[in-house]
């Protein structure tokens, strides 16, 4: 069976119907068997996706409306319509919107979905050192659910949006 083209959105009227408040992840890509990820996001006027890293993932970005950087240690990138920017794996970047905001879209492999498994055994209280492993929830992005790598993630590496707590 052969896989069938098709046109799933027409990003100028995502960010139309958005209006300019309209942040975070506004359009994902999600069709059923595919080995892509995209995400169109967008930042409002003079945000911040704070520094982060993925270790595992190339990641494509196209500038799609805007202006604003991307700040990889002492180099600052100019961000402007039409840039295309490749982030290569455990490159460290944080992305700031100018004055206008600024809207993008990220391409990138798909990650393999989660599976679940059986517990691991539990060591006897004098070998595990006690207590409960700690919570997570402040990791978890309110926006698209990715759970934040690092040390005390600020926002989410996927869609930019602040994390809880912070």
């Amino acid at each position: 069976m052969n896989a069938v083209p098709r046109n799933l959105a027409v990003l100028a009227d995502v960010l139309a119907q958005t209006g300019p408040d309209g942040r975070g992840a506004l359009w994902q890509l999600a069709e059923q068997g595919r080995e892509l990820d995209a995400n169109l996001v967008r930042l409002p006027p003079d945000a911040e996706v704070g520094e982060h890293r993925e270790d595992t993932l190339d990641v494509l970005l196209v500038v799609l409306a805007g202006s604003g950087v991307i700040v990889t240690g002492e180099t600052a990138l100019p961000l402007a319509p039409t840039t295309v920017t490749w982030l290569p794996r455990t490159s460290r970047r944080s992305v700031v919107a100018g004055p206008g905001g600024l809207a993008y879209l990220t391409v990138h492999r798909r990650r393999p979905g989660l599976t679940i498994t059986s517990a691991p055994a539990a060591l006897p209280a004098r070998e595990s050192g006690g207590g409960e492993a700690p919570c997570a929830l402040d990791r978890v992005c309110p926006e698209c659910g990715r759970l934040a790598e690092g040390r005390a993630p600020k926002f989410c590496a996927e869609c930019g949006e602040r994390l809880g707590g912070h």
